[in-house]
C-alpha cells in the first residue's frame, strides 16, 4: 500500500526520517560537547605529560560568599630569565560549565610570574592552577572552595 501525500506534498516515511534526522542533529552535537573532568581537561594542557605538584602557588579563600567574582592570584617560583621560565599559566574548574577558565601567555620580559583575575564559580569545587615551565616540566597547585550563592548555572546546550 502506498503512503499518502500529506497536504505539503510529503509522504509520513519522509516525515518520520525527517523527524529522526532532526532529533539526532539535536541531540548528537550535545553528548560531543559533553564537559571534561578536570583530569581531562588538564592532560588536555599538557599534552598528557606528568604534573608535578610544587612551584606554583594558588591563592583563592576558602569560603566565598558570591560565585559571581570569586578573586585568585597565582604566582610561580621561577627566576623568569631567559633560560629558565614559565611559559604558561593555565586555571581550570571542577564544575562550572567550561572546565578551562583561562590560560594566560607570559614569558621572562614578563619579570615575574605572576597573574590575578576574578572567576566565576558554580558551586563549591576545587580550582587548579598549573604553569608550563621553558624547560616543559608542569607544575601545579589546587585548593578548594566553599560557594555559598553559586554562579554560571545555565546548563549547557
Amino acid at each position: 500500500m502506498r503512503d499518502k501525500a500529506t497536504t505539503s506534498g510529503l509522504r509520513r516515511r519522509d516525515l518520520v526520517a525527517g523527524s529522526a534526522v532532526l532529533a539526532l542533529t539535536l541531540v548528537a552535537p550535545r553528548a560531543a560537547r559533553a564537559r571534561p573532568t578536570l583530569e581531562e581537561a588538564i592532560r588536555t594542557f599538557t599534552g598528557g605529560a606528568d604534573v608535578k605538584t610544587g612551584r606554583v602557588q594558588l591563592a583563592v579563600p576558602p569560603l566565598v560568599e558570591n560565585g559571581n567574582a570569586v578573586g585568585l592570584s597565582v604566582k610561580v617560583e621561577s627566576p623568569m630569565s631567559e633560560t629558565d621560565h614559565v611559559r604558561r599559566i593555565a586555571l581550570f574548574n571542577e564544575k562550572n560549565p567550561q572546565a578551562d577558565v583561562a590560560v594566560f601567555h607570559i614569558g621572562p620580559r614578563t619579570g615575574r610570574a605572576e597573574v590575578a583575575t576574578r572567576i566565576r564559580l558554580a558551586t563549591s569545587q576545587t580550582v587548579a592552577a598549573i604553569a608550563e615551565m621553558s624547560d616543559g616540566s608542569f607544575w601545579s597547585h589546587r585548593a578548594d572552595v566553599i560557594v555559598t550563592l553559586a554562579a554560571c548555572v545555565e546548563d549547557l546546550l
